[in-house]
């Protein structure tokens, strides 16, 4: 086993496009960080999501430390991996960066029902939730009680919506440095 940290990218419901930060940080370091690829990202399924989650942490902690870096329904994706993976499973994970978590709970989007609600255990890693203050999928405070639940830091970043590619971060140093952190 090497220690080498392999990232997990963790994106949400549709995906995250080549503009995306999660997209861009793969892209200038493929060795380091690795997206779960997900069966149907328009038609979401939250077993099969978890499953998949589940099946990447084993195959990627078999190489060396793991990291968690997600998106959106990918935030909600790992909670729910979290409350329902063994502490054995769990163990191999070092961190995760938990980046505009959509309150699928509050959300009226038929297709996310499968994922409510949403999962509240504590993360047994540490973890960061950034959320930003005009996320249309979350407010700032839901985003609060989710980092309080799950045992993370709260990061409020500021007035750029969900976080995405939309929100013009490019390579979003900001979110390289709370990684560092982590």
């Amino acid at each position: 086993m090497s220690d080498r940290t392999t990232y997990l990218v963790l994106a949400g419901y549709e995906n995250s496009g080549p503009e995306h930060w999660q997209t861009r940080w793969e892209e200038a370091e493929p060795e380091a960080f690795r997206r779960v690829q997900q069966a149907d990202w328009d038609r979401p399924e939250a077993g099969d999501w978890v499953a998949r989650v589940d099946a990447a942490v084993a195959e990627a902690a078999a190489q060396g430390p793991v990291v968690l870096v997600a998106h959106s329904l990918g935030c909600i994706t790992a909670a729910r991996w979290v409350a329902g993976a063994s502490a054995e499973r769990t163990a191999a994970v070092r961190g995760a960066l938990l980046v505009a978590p959509a309150d699928i709970d509050n959300a009226d989007v038929p297709v996310l029902a499968g994922f409510r609600p949403v999962a509240l255990a504590p993360f047994p890693f540490p973890a960061v939730v950034v959320a930003s203050t005009d996320d249309p999928w979350v407010t700032t405070d839901r985003a609060r009680e989710f980092a309080g639940a799950w045992g993370a830091r709260f990061v409020e970043a500021g007035a750029h919506g969900h976080l995405n590619s939309a929100s013009g971060l490019g390579d979003w140093p900001a979110g390289r440095e709370l990684l560092a952190e982590l």
